[in-house]
């Protein structure tokens, strides 16, 4: 095999190595299963991956030439270039992750790292104030006491889109919010209305100890989080439709 080919194939092979390790943790611990499709990045991150391993090997075969001077230069600029371009997209992925699943009245709404206000998130509770380089995590979303802050919330909602679940220094444990969770909690029947029976049926068969639902806000496509009622805890997040 020529020094031309042996180059190709190993710059390749390393390629799709770092590829598969990115790929897992983006897919086992940034947005876990089936977070990625609620927020949707599943289709442009693959698409990012692929030709990031793909172009970089191709340009290193194209430009390999046995005694050219510029030779080492010309790989190590290609390297250089495809390394930046992964560590980029790798940044916007981490940027735009799920960082909370923030119950929030009658429903959970998922927040996003890149959506999260942190004009005061020197009031939030320590352990809100920096998101886990792990899995999203769960929490409940408490409103203010006064109320002057209350309307002033209600209106930033109302005309600017700004959600409490994206305020930190209004986040308590999902804990405190069992009771609402189960007063709440909807029939596992009315997610008929909205899914394919068939369809509904199966995914409730893997959860047995599920009995109710919430809807799961999402910014691409809304899901359902499997409730148990008894115990005002999340099962699991779904991949069913909440609404039509």
């Amino acid at each position: 095999m020529s020094k031309r080919f042996l180059f190709f194939f190993t710059h390749l092979s390393l390629s799709c190595v770092s590829a598969l390790i990115i790929l897992v943790w983006v897919f086992f611990v940034w947005y876990p299963s089936p977070l990625a499709n609620a927020v949707g990045v599943t289709q442009i991150f693959l698409m990012m991956l692929a030709i990031d391993v793909i172009v970089g090997p191709v340009l290193g075969f194209i430009v390999y030439k046995e005694g050219k001077k510029s030779l080492k230069m010309d790989l190590g600029v290609i390297i250089a270039l495809q390394i930046s371009a992964l560590c980029y997209g790798i940044y916007s992925i981490e940027q735009g992750r799920p960082a909370w699943i923030a119950f929030n009245v009658d429903r959970f709404e998922l927040v996003r790292k890149n959506e999260i206000i942190e004009d005061h998130i020197a009031e939030a509770l320590p352990e809100y104030q920096h998101v886990s380089w792990l899995k999203p995590q769960f929490i409940a979303v408490e409103f203010a006491k006064d109320v002057k802050v209350r309307n002033e919330d209600m209106f930033a909602e109302a005309l600017g889109g700004i959600s409490l679940s994206q305020k930190p220094e209004r986040y308590v444990a999902l804990d405190k919010a069992k009771k609402q969770i189960s007063d709440r909690a909807q029939n596992l029947n009315g997610l008929n209305l909205f899914n394919n029976k068939k369809d509904v049926e199966n995914i409730i068969k893997k959860y047995p100890q599920a009995n109710a639902w919430l809807p799961l806000k999402a910014n691409a496509v809304d899901m359902v989080a499997l409730i148990n009622k008894e115990k005002g805890e999340v099962v699991k997040i779904v991949d069913l439709r909440p609404w039509k």
